[in-house]
């Protein structure tokens, strides 16, 4: 290889933003493709680095590219912050803090979820198949779900050792007090950041440009995630938002017309499942049928993407019961949605 394209490989996963910030797009083994996180210089020296990614070996070449290429050394990071816990956010933050000794900063609910998705002690990956299990998801399905999720503990170890971060209170990283902001319903716990002077966001993964993030039933969260969800968005609308961060795609500009768009979206998806139901027979299906039905039988053949659509396919019909449009009924040990 050349030194030429040494350096284009380098410079592929880097974006210039303000003030002298940069986008570092950070690979994923799947479809997403990477993650955005972004490394902001400090006045005193050093940077901190906002949701390094996902552990493996991909992305830490990337992130050692990355760094030569900028005359960066791990010992040059003064803090690590995560907007929330899922692991293409979080997987590599142990690893940077036992290169750097910084401090990772989380909330406390994120943090929870973590220890219960991944710690020692874990149990949430049990609880999440059984509800898949009472929504009619097959059995070798949900068996592949749960090798998945225990899948993904290398890549989100060594654990960090975190400190805690509270929306509500004013966190500084890059000579800024950004206002934290708990966003619900993508992930119970996520911190997002504004600055009004200069009217920056960045907004994890509850904003992002071109596709929708996802809103998951997740047993022992909250109960109707995507009623969350979009009160949050109706609040995040009415700030004054010039540039959005997002967790992954491109920098937003209209921020307020993305959460309307996304409003917007979820309102569409509702309407189109309360029409399936009524199409079935006696007006009634279980949770795993819909879900085949909004995103097709080739859902199953990935299970990432299927614990995704499933978790996802849930919240929406939680919304629709609590809206009364559906009813929530048993029968035979599993549970099925019928109109109303």
């Amino acid at each position: 290889m050349t030194n030429e394209q040494s350096n284009t490989n380098k410079l592929e996963f880097i974006q210039q933003l303000e003030n002298g910030w940069l986008r570092v797009k950070v690979p994923l083994p799947f479809s997403l493709k990477y993650v955005n996180a972004y490394l902001i210089p400090e006045p005193e020296g050093g940077c901190t680095v906002i949701d390094p990614g996902l552990h493996t070996p991909e992305a830490v070449e990337a992130w050692e590219s990355v760094l030569q290429s900028l005359g960066i050394t791990f010992s040059d990071i003064a803090r690590i912050v995560l907007t929330h816990q899922h692991p293409d956010h979080y997987g590599l933050a142990g690893l940077f803090q036992q290169r750097s000794g910084a401090p990772v900063w989380i909330s406390r609910a994120s943090q929870r979820y973590a220890e219960r998705m991944w710690g020692v002690d874990r149990s949430l990956a049990d609880r999440l198949v059984e509800v898949f299990r009472l929504h009619g998801m097959p059995a070798d399905l949900r068996d592949g779900i749960k090798d998945n999720l225990e899948s993904f503990v290398p890549m989100v170890s060594p654990y960090p050792a975190v400190s805690y971060m509270e929306a509500g209170e004013p966190f500084r990283f890059g000579g800024i007090d950004w206002t934290t902001i708990e966003a619900h319903g993508h992930a119970e716990g996520q911190i997002l950041f504004y600055d009004e002077a200069s009217r920056i966001m960045i907004c994890g993964d509850q904003v992002m440009p071109d596709i929708t993030p996802n809103v998951s039933v997740v047993p022992g969260e909250r109960e109707d995630p995507l009623e969350a969800f979009l009160i949050s968005l109706e609040q995040l609308s009415k700030l004054d938002v010039s540039l959005a961060l997002p967790g992954h795609r491109d920098p937003i500009i209209d921020f307020t017309g993305r959460c309307e768009a996304l409003i917007a979206h979820h309102a569409r998806r509702l309407d189109k499942m309360v029409a399936f139901i009524q199409e079935q027979p006696e007006s009634s299906v279980t949770g795993f049928a819909m879900c085949e039905l909004l995103f097709s039988g080739r859902i199953t053949l990935n299970m990432h993407n299927l614990r995704f659509a499933m978790a996802e396919t849930l919240a929406h019909l939680v919304r629709l019961e609590k809206q009364g449009r559906v009813a929530l009924l048993e029968q035979n040990g599993q549970y099925i949605y019928r109109a109303k």
